[in-house]
């Protein structure tokens, strides 16, 4: 059973009508995010198919390639697949699909080897694959690559296949501002580059992998690119998104006061670091059995009550008892950060506190990657699969990248194939309006305000009157932003950013109990009539 919300978004009128042609690009599939989503559904196409690959960035850059723990499977010959979709599902805390957790564990092991033969160098032992275990898991089954810099590795790979596959263009550093429908279905996207400006790009089938929405909030693990860019512009042609109130907030992030966030990988605790307050005292085992092992939401409403208790900013990571030679080989990339500061991880406390990680709330997709608007797929992080359900499992989230993105990409090269030749588009003149001068508005002030407003009213811990000041506040930042024609992604981005804000609110709002990493201290427990979905739908003033 789903609870069902409808709230006003206005469609964004940046087309307007000119005697001016704006251009037109044709493919048979456009993805749209470069990250592992997106770049394994571009090698699923088939190659009769002409794929365009559209990156915010450039391909290097995405949360993929940021992530440093590794990837979720059973390899090892003491562990089972049972155990994994247990252990899933437990995490989850009653709202993940049983059907979708099985068939993305059961094909764990075999896209891993996948990507061991296209060219990924994961770390061994002895001539096998070397597993870590990390919080949530009840066996060692995490492959890493790098030492602590997985996502490096793994997107390194996948990138130079895509560069080298003939049938497969990239447009990098292109903003996609909005999705084109026709008809009900989704047709291809608006796409604005510095070079061309604004072009309308027509495919049969458009496939979502843009990432997460982690700079919707002032401490957070995310790049820049990480503003919700894809939730909002689905969400605003029609898509149905789903669960937005679970936002994952990851409980160990590098706290350095006015240096850059940086994730210390919830794998350094796999390995045995504990966590100890500002006077050296180990609090994980008064919060859990499973101590540092536990949950990343226990994990996380620990560390801020150790915050609060001993009115200190962070708390610490406390690696000293452990072999310093296994510590270096096995974060390197870690200890080379922490150097910067003056931080020697084999013998220093690493100074900590959370961040928002990943976002699982997102677009709902089939077990396809099929979303509620036809033509339109989805991947990855920017959707709600049923995987996660309201906890996400530690390195689940690059298998879910490379699962969904194999069938989305198999799905949409199907349904392409079986499209005629051409797309048929009826000649209109089109051009790109430039928008209003965005000096007239401060839009990194306004960003800065919103992500500070995420962060204290809809962070870890939640009640109505927070929430209910939060929408407020967004609601009339909308009334002069959201609307406002502008010239620039920066402030495309905001848009998107308050919209989804927007989405996150409404959601959590509704959500009156507390499960996985959504918390309520006006509703502390769960409750047996939430055990199910929230849905939001566009309901747009020209709908």
């Amino acid at each position: 059973m789903s609870v069902d919300l409808r709230i006003a978004v206005p469609r964004r009128y940046l087309v307007r009508m000119r005697p001016k042609r704006q251009s037109h690009v044709f493919t048979d599939v456009l993805i749209i995010g470069g990250g592992i989503a997106g770049i394994r559904a571009a090698l699923e196409i088939d190659p009769r198919l002409d794929v365009l690959v559209v990156t915010k960035d450039t391909l290097d850059v995405s949360n993929s390639a940021y992530a440093q723990g590794g990837i979720a499977g059973v390899l090892d010959p003491s562990d089972d697949v049972a155990d994994h979709e247990r252990d899933t599902l437990a995490a989850g805390c009653g709202l993940c699909d049983p059907q979708i957790v099985r068939m993305v564990v059961r094909e764990a092991p075999e896209r891993i080897r996948e990507l061991s033969a296209l060219g990924a160098q994961f770390d061994r032992e002895n001539g096998r694959l070397a597993l870590t275990q990390e919080g949530g898991h009840s066996h060692r089954r995490i492959v890493h690559a790098l030492g602590d810099a997985t996502g490096k590795e793994v997107m390194r790979a996948l990138v130079q296949r895509v560069r080298d596959a003939e049938h497969i263009r990239t447009w990098e550093r292109a903003f996609t501002v909005d999705l084109l429908t026709h008809e009900g279905s989704c047709r291809g996207a608006f796409v604005h580059t510095s070079a061309a400006g604004g072009t309308m790009v027509w495919a049969k089938r458009t496939i979502l992998a843009t990432g997460g929405a982690g700079r919707l909030y002032r401490e957070t693990t995310n790049p820049p690119i990480a503003t919700a860019d894809g939730h909002a512009m689905g969400f605003r042609a029609g898509a149905v998104v789903r669960d937005m109130e679970f936002m994952q907030f990851h409980p160990t992030v590098l706290y350095i006061a006015g240096g850059a966030r940086y994730l210390i990988s919830e794998a350094v605790r796999g390995e045995g670091a504990v966590l100890r307050n500002v006077r050296g005292e180990r609090f994980m085992p008064q919060y859990s059995p499973d101590a540092e092992l536990a949950p990343r939401d226990v994990v996380a409403r620990a560390i801020t009550d150790q915050m609060a208790l001993t009115t200190h900013p962070c708390v610490y990571l406390d690696l000293s008892h452990l072999d310093p030679d296994l510590i270096r080989r096995r974060f390197p990339h870690i200890g080379r950060v922490c150097a910067e500061f003056g931080i020697d991880i084999t013998r220093d406390w690493i100074p900590v506190r959370p961040g928002a990680h990943y976002m699982i709330g997102g677009l709902q997709v089939d077990a396809e990657g099929r979303t509620s608007l036809p033509g339109l797929f989805a991947a990855g992080e920017v959707t709600s699969s049923g995987l996660h359900g309201a906890n996400r499992l530690a390195s689940n989230s690059l298998l879910e990248g490379l699962v969904f993105g194999a069938h989305a990409g198999a799905a949409a090269s199907r349904e392409a194939l079986e499209e005629p030749d051409r797309l048929q588009v009826e000649p209109i003149d089109w051009e790109f309006h430039d928008g209003d001068d965005d000096e007239e508005l401060d839009v990194a002030d306004l960003e800065a305000s919103l992500r500070s407003l995420m962060w204290r009213d809809v962070g870890i811990r939640r009640n109505a009157d927070h929430l209910s000041e939060a929408a407020r506040q967004v609601d009339f930042w909308q009334r002069y932003a959201g609307r406002r024609e502008f010239a620039s992604p920066r402030g495309w981005e905001l848009q998107n950013m308050l919209l989804v804000s927007r989405a996150m609110i409404a959601a959590a709002s509704l959500r009156e109990e507390s499960r996985g990493v959504h918390f309520r201290t006006d509703f502390p427990d769960p409750r047996p009539e939430f055990a199910r979905h929230i849905t939001l739908a566009a309901a747009g003033e020209d709908r």
